[in-house]
């Protein structure tokens, strides 16, 4: 018996829309096809445990095959099979709720999951790459004739019975001329490693009926053998799928370098198991990362039952955790999601929370647990947590009492710790407490010093994401202000109302201030004579922490962008009680006066690492002279 008919869509030109707006996307095709093998696979095998199949399950193996000289790939599995009625239930009635519709709202779609999602094209995204499919299936039921079904990527088909030994289906794609590219056997390969690395239901691939040259006959003429090579690319059952009362640490770690093989070892990792209120397994793991922040995004893989979705996760994972590895599956998550799905649907959103929960609850967990190794860590997660403080409220809340600040001398503080430290000695005369910060030891290091002369800590704030969490820190913490070290001359930093008596009058002083604007001749330093310790140096060259926060801020694509291209203002203090400066005054050559004035200032701009040229050619040429007198 052969029948033909007409698929059930009520458009003419649906193939060659699918072919079109898919085809950015077009290797999904495959994944598509061995999704529905799973599928059928576990159906039979669901039904043989129930009894309700009382046949050999035998080998379930799904098998992939290209055939170069045919031009084809077969996807064949030994699942549950379809009946004629069934073929043409769930093939030929494809469910659009009006192709003239879909037509127009997709025409300028480039989301190829979008439209598969929307209309269940899983199986019809194969001709994506093919301009004819053929199905030949077999029922598990008793009695269940053979079937054959074949359509050329127009609205008509063909169904007729045919021979096949044993249950299951094979779909058969007949490449079209421009798609080509599938005959490549490492092409394949390299599909199926990404879309089945971890399906429950083992996965060969290989070459068939491939006919390749081997010697010659009698008569001199090539003989040919027909190779067939199979190999089963997956692991059917990945790490998350087990129980973390069975697994080791080892186990982790060998996992870990299976996804990531040339990383180093993780740093830790969070199991997730959750069957209420969602379906949710997978494993992530925190790397050893620094402060590489942008280049090791998209490391965390969404499955769906074992399926490769994607590696972009924005939406599932909190944006703080694009840096984690490892893999989340949930079977909540259609296969074929999109990006509009992922930002309103319920569950994922509820899987967002949750992961951010159980991130937080490890992270305090390890710091009760064992503080000194947590604080060993703390270099490579303090990105991760600081990223959470800053974007999550939640997890804020959370992280109070396990967010560490590191000093210079690198001891380590929770932020309560912290404040009662600071606030001994660094209360202004307004009651706030002020926390200094440096942003490079080195290169900062005469202004730590002066800090720490004076009793004061200074933290370490050097991590491309602490312009940010210093605001955040600002706005979370009562009576709290953070100054970076080199932001005013030290008094001034922690203001507490002790002014030191000038040893300068008033013409002193202006006379001091005209032979520096002399000397220093711009107009981006801002001169100012202050009465400091005789200790301090002679000359301070510092922004303000406001400038210099915009500056920041303006450079990591927060705060005004304008900023950003602004000349630099710096204030030049000017120390009335070093000896240096009384030296300049009691000096009566004028020249002498500027060169000790310029010798003074470029001090000051060498230890900001602001000297450089010929500038700092003639500072060493000057110092030689000044030596030598």
């Amino acid at each position: 018996m052969e029948e033909k008919g007409t698929i059930s869509i009520k458009t003419e030109n649906i193939f060659p829309i699918i072919k079109k707006f898919l085809y950015s996307d077009h290797e999904i095709f495959l994944r598509e096809l061995i999704s529905n093998a799973v599928d059928a696979t576990q159906k039979i095998k669901r039904l043989s445990s129930l009894n309700e199949y009382k046949g050999e399950l035998g080998d379930v193996t799904i098998e992939v095959s290209i055939n170069k000289k045919r031009k084809t790939i077969t996807v064949s599995d030994k699942g549950i099979g379809m009946t004629a009625d069934e073929v043409k239930k769930y093939i030929n009635q494809i469910a659009f709720s009006g192709a003239t519709d879909f037509v127009e709202k997709f025409k300028d779609s480039k989301d190829a999951n979008e439209i598969i999602g929307k209309f269940g094209l899983g199986f019809y995204s194969s001709f994506m790459v093919s301009d004819k499919v053929e199905i030949i299936t077999k029922s598990y039921l008793d009695d269940a004739e053979a079937v054959k079904w074949s359509c050329d990527g127009t609205t008509e088909f063909e169904i007729s019975k045919t021979k096949k030994k044993s249950r299951g289906t094979e779909v058969i794609l007949h490449l079209a001329n421009d798609s080509k590219e599938f005959m490549d056997e490492f092409k394949i390969r390299s599909i199926l490693e990404k879309y089945s690395k971890f399906l429950p239901v083992p996965v060969k691939f290989g070459q068939k009926e491939e006919s390749v040259e081997d010697g010659k006959d009698k008569d001199g003429k090539p003989k040919y053998k027909t190779v067939k090579v199979d190999d089963v690319i997956n692991n059917t059952e990945p790490l998350w799928t087990k129980s973390p009362a069975e697994l080791k640490d080892e186990d982790y770690l060998k996992f870990y370098k299976e996804l990531y093989p040339f990383s180093e070892d993780p740093l830790f990792w969070i199991h997730l198991n959750v069957d209420y209120p969602f379906n949710l397994t997978g494993i992530l793991y925190f790397p050893r990362i620094k402060n590489d922040f942008e280049l090791q995004k998209n490391k965390i893989q969404l499955y769906s039952r074992q399926v490769f979705i994607t590696d972009e996760v924005k939406d599932v994972v909190p944006e703080f955790l694009m840096l984690l590895h490892g893999v989340i599956d949930s079977p909540d998550i259609p296969l074929n999601v999109s990006r509009s799905f992922l930002q309103s649907d319920a569950n994922v959103k509820k899987i967002n929370a949750h992961i951010t929960k159980k991130v937080a609850d490890k992270l305090n967990e390890l710091f009760k647990k064992d503080r000194k190794a947590y604080e060993a860590k703390w270099d490579d997660i303090g990105i991760f947590v600081k990223y959470g403080m800053i974007s999550e409220e939640k997890f804020d809340e959370k992280a109070r009492s396990f967010s560490l600040l590191k000093n210079v001398d690198n001891k380590y503080f929770t932020l309560e710790e912290y404040r009662k430290h600071a606030e001994k000695t660094q209360t202004d005369k307004d009651k706030n407490v002020v926390y200094l910060y440096t942003t490079d030891a080195g290169k900062q290091h005469t202004y730590i010093e002066s800090a720490q002369n004076k009793g004061y800590d200074v933290l370490k704030m050097d991590i491309v994401i602490d312009s940010h969490f210093i605001n955040h820190l600002e706005q979370k913490l009562e009576k709290t202000m953070l100054k970076r070290v080199d932001a005013d001359t030290i008094d001034k930093l922690i203001d507490k109302d002790d002014k030191m008596e000038s040893v300068l009058s008033k013409d002193e002083q202006e006379k001091i201030k005209t032979i520096f604007e002399n000397a220093i001749n711009n107009k981006s330093m801002t001169i100012q004579v202050e009465s400091l310790s005789p200790d301090e140096m002679p000359v301070t060259i510092t922004m303000s922490e406001f400038m210099r926060r915009m500056k920041d801020m303006a450079a990591t694509g927060g705060g005004m962008p304008m900023m950003g291209t602004m000349p630099d203002q710096y204030n030049v203090a000017i120390n009335g009680n070093h000896a240096i400066i009384l030296k300049i005054l009691k000096t009566k050559n004028n020249e002498a006066q500027q060169n000790l004035a310029k010798q003074s200032f470029d001090l000051a701009m060498l230890s900001q690492n602001m000297l450089s040229g010929s500038e700092l050619t003639d500072f060493i040429k000057r110092s030689v002279t000044l030596a030598a007198e």
